[in-house]
């Protein structure tokens, strides 16, 4: 099938003008960076593996709530760990915060995190919000639940993935959470997607153990 040199030139272009957007130069911020006032991320010394039953560890990528603050689709990294940590509350456990910071893959970054989780659940999500519910004795490429189209994550959605990571927690097995499919999201997003990604994979700290953090909403 010959293709319109046109419609060729065109899609080009666009790429192009994503890349000169999400790729900033020494002396602007990184894509995704605004500033974030409604919360604080605090890195506190090397995390250590936890021992309570009763706490999901949620995994942040390198880059997350920190060099980029929003998802691909715009939600504050602020508000998107607000309704996993209430999820997690709600079902009467607590959330711990990490940082993986040696590598970028979401479902290494999950495993990380249920490696360091007393109860053995843990969270894994990049800057650009696709997510990852994993156990620690899967292999990193297996999961619990996994949450590919970071489109079309919405905050409700957060909010359930902390629940059930919680119910996986207390030995329960939760009805996997439904999400929207929509094969227009990938075309749609993956220049943007590849960007951000590069951009995460640029703040890794090759060789580092994950970091314990310090999360505090300014708002309540």
């Amino acid at each position: 099938m010959a293709l319109d040199e046109q419609l060729v030139a065109e899609v080009t272009r666009k790429v192009m003008e994503e890349l000169s957007r999400y790729t900033a130069s020494p002396a602007s911020a990184p894509a995704g960076a605004e500033p974030d006032s409604d919360f604080t991320i605090t890195e506190v010394g090397e995390a250590k593996v936890g021992t309570s039953p009763d706490e999901v560890v949620i995994g942040l990528a390198p880059a997350f709530g920190d060099t980029q603050t929003k998802t691909i689709c715009g939600i504050p990294h602020s508000e998107v760990l607000r309704e996993i940590a209430a999820g997690i509350e709600e079902e009467g456990l607590r959330p711990r915060f990490i940082r993986v910071v040696d590598i970028s893959d979401v479902s290494f970054i999950a495993r990380r995190a249920a490696g360091y989780s007393g109860s053995g659940i843990g969270i894994g999500i990049q800057s650009k919000g696709t997510t990852v519910i994993h156990q620690k004795d899967l292999f990193p490429l297996s999961n619990l639940e996994l949450f590919p189209q970071a489109p079309l994550i919405t905050l409700e959605i957060y909010r359930k993935i902390g629940k059930n990571a919680a119910r996986y927690a207390k030995g329960q097995s939760p009805v996997p959470i439904e999400t929207e499919n929509d094969p227009m999201v990938r075309p749609t997003y993956q220049t943007k997607a590849a960007v951000l990604h590069i951009k995460e994979t640029q703040q890794i700290r090759p060789g580092q153990k994950p970091v314990q953090l310090e999360v505090k909403w300014r708002n309540g």
